[in-house]
């Protein structure tokens, strides 16, 4: 289990974006190796060259196309990602993707755990608001969801109760709808499992998705989780 902490080698998991660089933002949550699905989600987007995308991770496993998704955001310097729990999987050993080389696998390495530009915060999993950023270990920030002390799938979750600046986008959690608070982003819709790929609009404050064309991955009812009612960020 990865426990090292992030001010151990801050500069090397927490990087900060020149937002003013690009004409628009978007994030983009979990694609798992669904690359049809991500191309048409960008083309419905109208992503152009002067255009930020910044996925939440999980770029790889459990969809067909792993290495295309890794070599789609490797070619181009307008897509970027930080790591999800599938990518540290792959660095510790415990997932194989024998389509990988050395190159697709120094890139996971690199990624970061955290993306961050004005009052915006991306991180796969998830952020507790009760402790500083600087002592949540990388494991916590890629598998964060619940506070309860058992974990799981127990309420409360992290992005239900959280309600303080930064704001966070985050993947990770399969919701049935996508979330949207003040304080909480949440963009993980289950394209691999049949249901859409989600992008949140930074600049517009709206959602667009693009359907699965595939169920990839079976996914009981009792691991997608329905967002409570929250209060909305003031348009």
């Amino acid at each position: 289990m990865i426990s090292t902490r992030l001010n151990g080698n801050f500069e090397d998991t927490y990087r900060r974006l020149d937002a003013d660089r690009w004409e628009k933002i978007y994030i983009v949550g979990d694609v798992h190796g669904c690359l049809s699905e991500f191309e048409a989600l960008l083309r419905k987007l109208s992503v152009g060259s002067d255009d930020l995308v910044v996925l939440v991770g999980d770029l790889v496993r459990k969809g067909p196309k792993s290495r295309e998704v890794l070599e789609y955001v490797m070619e181009r310097p307008n897509v970027c990602t930080v790591r999800g729990n599938n990518e540290q999987k792959v660095i510790d050993g415990d997932a194989e993707l024998p389509e990988l080389d050395a190159e697709h696998l120094e890139y996971i390495e690199s990624l970061p755990v955290v993306l961050a530009w004005d009052d915006a915060v991306v991180v796969h999993g998830g952020i507790n608001h009760r402790k500083p950023l600087s002592d949540h270990t990388i494991y916590d920030l890629l598998n964060m969801r619940s506070l309860a002390p058992e974990g799981g799938y127990n309420r409360p979750f992290w992005f239900e109760t959280r309600r303080k600046h930064p704001r966070v986008f985050f993947g990770h959690t399969v919701l049935s709808e996508p979330l949207e608070t003040t304080w909480a982003v949440g963009l993980d819709t289950g394209c691999v499992y049949g249901r859409q790929l989600t992008a949140y609009d930074y600049q517009e404050s709206r959602f667009v998705s693009a359907s699965s064309q595939t169920t990839h991955r079976e996914r009981s009812s009792d691991s997608i989780v329905t967002p409570q009612e929250q209060s909305t960020p003031k348009r």
